[in-house]
């Protein structure tokens, strides 16, 4: 069993920043590979960044590449995912998941389908 909790969502204007975290426990082999995701309203949810927390190898999908990082706390348990040049159309709900294994490692593509835990989510809205 996994627990993710989300946190650090809120509005901000364009071009504004934004950190949110992801607070793990439980099985700690369940949660080696963290990954972010958004789902906007009447559309399907999409990869954002993932981090592999046993070497903290990333891969960022297109969705916001070069403007966001993800990292880990390991003294926390948490993984951050810091955003910035925020737009109007990053406005979402983001969520944090976590697996096994990342297959994004051999699969070169981030999948929520790769993904059995998830957290509850945090809404991010970005005005212009």
């Amino acid at each position: 069993q996994v627990q993710l909790v989300e946190s650090g969502g809120g509005s901000v204007h364009s071009g504004g920043s934004l950190r949110l975290s992801c607070a793990a426990s439980g099985d700690t082999y369940s949660r080696n590979c963290i990954g972010w995701f958004r789902q906007a309203p009447g559309k399907g949810r999409e990869g954002v960044a993932s981090i592999d927390t046993a070497d903290g190898s990333t891969k960022y999908a297109d969705s916001m590449k070069g403007r966001c990082t993800i990292s880990q706390d390991n003294a926390k348990n948490t993984v951050i995912l810091q955003m910035n040049s925020l737009q109007p159309e990053d406005t979402a709900m983001y969520y944090c998941a976590a697996d096994t294994l990342c297959a994004w490692r051999w699969i070169g593509l981030l999948r929520h389908s790769d993904f059995r835990s998830w957290g509850q989510g945090t809404q991010v809205t970005v005005s212009s």
